[in-house]
C-alpha cells in the first residue's frame, strides 16, 4: 500500500502539532509547513508527490493559503484541499479552489481528517478510469 502524502501549513505550533499527529494516525504521511514559503518550496519541489493539502489562509511569509492550493492544483489537477482559518472562512467561495472544503477555527481536529478523507476518496484513481467494468 502507497502512503499518501499530505501537506500541512500552519503557522501555530500547537495547532500543527495536533492536526499532524491526527493525520499521522490517520494513516498518511505528513510534511509539515510553518509558512507559506517553505510550503510553496515543497510544492514546488515535486517530491514526494503531494496527495493533498490541508492549510490555514494566514501562513506568513510567502504565499497564503489560497495561492498554494492554486499552485497545487496547477501541478496536481487531483489535489485534495482543506482550508481552515480563524476570520477568512467567509472567502471561500470566492477565492477557494473547486471542490475544495473550508473548516472554521476553532475545529476539532477529526474535522480535518473527516474532510481530507472524504476528498481524497472521491478522487478516481489511475486504473479505475481504464477499468472496463466502470463503462
Amino acid at each position: 500500500m502507497v502512503e499518501v502524502a499530505l501537506l500541512l501549513v500552519e503557522d501555530e505550533p500547537l495547532i500543527a502539532l495536533s492536526v499532524e499527529e491526527l493525520l499521522a494516525e490517520g494513516g498518511y504521511a505528513v510534511i509539515a509547513a510553518a509558512s507559506g514559503a517553505k510550503a510553496m518550496e515543497i510544492l514546488e519541489a515535486g517530491e514526494p508527490v503531494i496527495s493533498g493539502i490541508v492549510t490555514d489562509i494566514r501562513c506568513p511569509p510567502g504565499a497564503d493559503g489560497w495561492e498554494l492550493a492554486r499552485r497545487g492544483r496547477e501541478l496536481n489537477p487531483n489535489l485534495a484541499v482543506v482550508y481552515f482559518s480563524g476570520d477568512s472562512a467567509h472567502d471561500h467561495r470566492a477565492r477557494g479552489v473547486p471542490d475544495s472544503v473550508m473548516v472554521q477555527k476553532p475545529f476539532a481536529a477529526s474535522q480535518i481528517i473527516t474532510a481530507i478523507s472524504m476528498l481524497l476518496n472521491a478522487v478516481p484513481s489511475p486504473s479505475s478510469a481504464n477499468d472496463p467494468d466502470d463503462a
